[in-house]
């Protein structure tokens, strides 16, 4: 991204450095001042006719939202509660306003919804979730609740949209990279300080099998006294499954293992993606890293093809829907999408009976 190189630069110097540290200090007080204004009450956030649950984070991506949001919506479909989910929709064509909606085996064009919702909608196929896309997040929840009528709804990214009223607040810590840094934005990658975490109702750290068991019990004291109420639920993200896209035919993961393969990917943090291949017996011959939200373009896939000679080319579904039209034409051999889920290995319970019991009305 442009802005990542500019402020890489700028953190070189001395007065590059001072300057983002003064954006910061004039970030955190607008954000202090909006706290305050709605904890005082002053602005009070709007209620809609469902439990709403929020997936967020304190940081700037790269902590596994998508991933929990779909857990959220299996967890409660599961138990035949009706959901919806809310997303704001990065990256949409123009900055498209008013509301997209996503709904059963409909298709659309990704750039009028944006990249995660589409790859949202892509994995729930098949499980009745209506994914509703718009900046207006009040606006597509009251569209949801006209006219779907969630049990729950799911607000994807919405821990700093206060603007909704949420009856639960997941927050997502990434294990590797916890507090972007611990600077606010544009300093570093803290959307709000640290203090913000009390306003969770359960945590939960990412990544937990890639961070040493050292720095995971640092990382647990420091949210413990954050936010002592909140359990602190723990996860990994285990590869699902491969879809082999120009066939459309869906295969075990376990079919590369031991092979080596060229990876690709446009993403926040490609490090943990490469390594949920790694982990899993799969050689990574080559890596192919482009900026978060990348679109490619058909010079950028000739150029992958000529220089991967052959070889499997692994991506994310993420990645899949910002390839050229006609991808099939550069692209030669195989090329799989990796299906990715969230596995909680410790408060798996907390999980469920929270989730569930918010629906049954019991919590």
């Amino acid at each position: 991204m442009k802005w990542e190189k500019r402020r890489a630069r700028l953190a070189q110097g001395f007065w590059g450095r001072w300057l983002l540290w003064l954006l910061s200090m004039v970030y955190g007080a607008g954000v202090l001042a909006r706290c305050l204004l709605y904890d005082l009450r002053v602005l009070k956030p709007r209620r809609v006719n469902a439990k709403v649950v929020c997936i967020g984070n304190l940081t700037t991506g790269g902590t596994g939202k998508t991933p929990a949001t779909i857990l959220a919506a299996l967890t409660l479909r599961r138990r035949d509660h009706s959901v919806a989910i809310l997303s704001r929709g990065y990256g949409r064509a123009g900055g498209a306003a008013g509301v997209c909606v996503l709904h059963d085996d409909a298709e659309m064009d990704w750039k009028r919804c944006g990249d995660e919702p589409w790859m949202m909608h892509q994995l729930l196929k098949g499980q009745g979730v209506p994914i509703l896309v718009s900046p207006d997040r009040v606006g597509a929840a009251t569209h949801a609740a006209t006219c779907f009528h969630p049990r729950v709804l799911i607000l994807d990214d919405g821990f700093q949209h206060r603007r909704l009223a949420r009856d639960l607040d997941v927050v997502l810590v990434n294990a590797l990279d916890p507090f972007g840094g611990r600077h606010l934005l544009p300093l570093g990658n803290l959307r709000e300080p640290l203090w913000a975490l009390r306003r969770a109702h359960i945590i939960m750290l990412t990544h937990v099998d890639l961070a040493s068991e050292e720095a995971l019990a640092a990382l647990r004291e420091d949210i413990h006294k954050a936010n002592p109420r909140a359990p602190l639920l723990e996860a990994v993200h285990k590869p699902d499954f491969l879809l082999e896209v120009k066939t459309n035919s869906k295969h075990r993961f376990d079919q590369l293992k031991n092979q080596p393969v060229s990876t690709l990917s446009g993403l926040a943090s490609p490090q943990q993606f490469e390594a949920c291949l790694e982990r899993n017996g799969v050689s990574i011959a080559q890596r192919w890293r482009y900026p978060d939200h990348h679109r490619y373009t058909k010079r950028e896939l000739i150029s992958v093809d000529h220089l991967r000679a052959g070889l499997p080319l692994v991506t994310t579904f993420k990645d899949l829907v910002k390839f050229p039209a006609d991808w099939r034409d550069m692209l030669a051999g195989e090329v799989y999408a990796l299906g990715i889920t969230l596995d909680i290995i410790k408060g798996k319970n907390i999980w469920n009976d929270t989730l569930v019991g918010l629906a049954e009305g019991k919590a």
